[in-house]
């Protein structure tokens, strides 16, 4: 097929440049930036607080990238292709348990999953593990335990695998249904957005430190999982900032606040569109509390962003077909309403 893209001149444009900078530092500078420029005299105060709230998080950053190097180096995620065996019921309920914990980023979820449904795993386990797995990790449940609380932090993760075995569930009730029958695309798009490869195979080796190879991973892994964090941490402590010194109480109390369902679906409604990240979004719901934000609409917002954010939507879309796809937004969607009432409702007496 002809390429009928518009190239650039030779050494010129601004494209090639565009596409190296990395977006959310400059999200980041663009907001100092404008601090700066408007209301100068509050530049200090929005750099020290967001210096402050990532000194505040350091211990649980440190701990969580050293966890995420050790689990890639090692291999652990190997351990993982174990839950995708025996019956289906067993499959469903190990896949959401799993899910739930695993160390997997939505990008790296795709070669994954792959090769399982390469294997004959069925899609409903599939969907059990992909439903469960962008909610949370063992980063992610440091970072929303230090920041929204351990209480927040525990019924998040429950959540994730209620909702997977949920959705597991019902695909393997519906699996002869127009909708999940025949789902798989003819080819699969396998690649991702991490520059992913496929995982060590074979048994874990939990002591890699003689191993060259594993412990370059467990340097790579590190360092870039310190930079994701560090990046998106620093703009959603800047963004908490800017929310909660300018956008008004009373307004986030009126939209999301009060009693009723309404904060809890517009909760879920807006967390799928205003997502930015997993770990951004955490801050960002502690600056909606503090703001008047009830707290089952923090949990369904959370929830549904993290379901339906871009990397995590990619891991469906490549491997799927729309209808199935659909399917797997519309289970996360209501997924993060019950999980929003009952936390909303649980919340009040812990």
């Amino acid at each position: 097929m002809a390429d009928t893209h518009t190239h650039e001149p030779a050494g010129g444009g601004l494209g090639p440049i565009w596409k190296k900078i990395d977006k959310a530092w400059l999200a980041t500078g663009v907001i100092f930036a404008a601090i700066a420029l408007f209301v100068p005299d509050r530049l200090g105060d929005s750099v020290t607080t967001t210096l402050r709230a990532l000194l505040n998080t350091a211990p649980m950053i440190a701990f969580a990238v050293l966890s995420i190097g050790y689990l890639k180096a090692s291999g652990a995620e190997t351990v993982i292709a174990k839950a995708f065996t025996g019956r289906e019921t067993r499959m469903i309920v190990m896949a959401a348990l799993v899910g739930g914990v695993s160390p997997f980023c939505s990008c790296e979820v795709i070669p994954f999953v792959a090769a399982m449904l390469a294997l004959g795993v069925p899609l409903s386990a599939v969907m059990a593990f992909w439903l469960a797995s962008p909610i949370m990790d063992p980063p992610m449940f440091l970072i929303t335990a230090g920041t929204l609380g351990l209480n927040f932090a525990i019924a998040k993760t429950l959540a994730a695998v209620l909702i997977g075995l949920g959705g597991g569930l019902l695909t393997m009730l519906a699996k002869s249904s127009p909708i999940f029958a025949d789902p798989l695309r003819e080819k699969p798009q396998v690649g991702g957005c991490c520059g992913v490869k496929q995982p060590f195979s074979g048994k874990p080796v939990w002591d890699f430190r003689a191993d060259p190879e594993r412990r370059e991973t467990f340097r790579k892994a590190t360092l870039e999982n310190a930079v994701f964090l560090l990046k998106w941490l620093t703009l959603a402590y800047a963004l908490e900032w800017v929310m909660i010194t300018y956008v008004p109480a009373e307004w986030i109390a009126g939209v999301l606040g009060g009693t009723g369902p309404m904060p809890v679906i517009l909760g879920a409604l807006v967390g799928a569109p205003a997502y930015l990240n997993g770990y951004a979004a955490v801050p960002l719901v502690s600056g909606l509390i503090e703001q008047g934000m009830t707290q089952g609409a923090a949990m369904s917002f959370i929830i549904a962003g993290g379901m339906t954010c871009i990397p995590a939507a990619v891991a469906v879309w490549a491997l799927v077909k729309p209808r199935v796809f659909a399917a797997y937004i519309g289970l996360a969607v209501i997924g993060a309403l019950m999980a929003g009432f009952a936390w909303g409702a649980v919340a009040g007496v812990i």
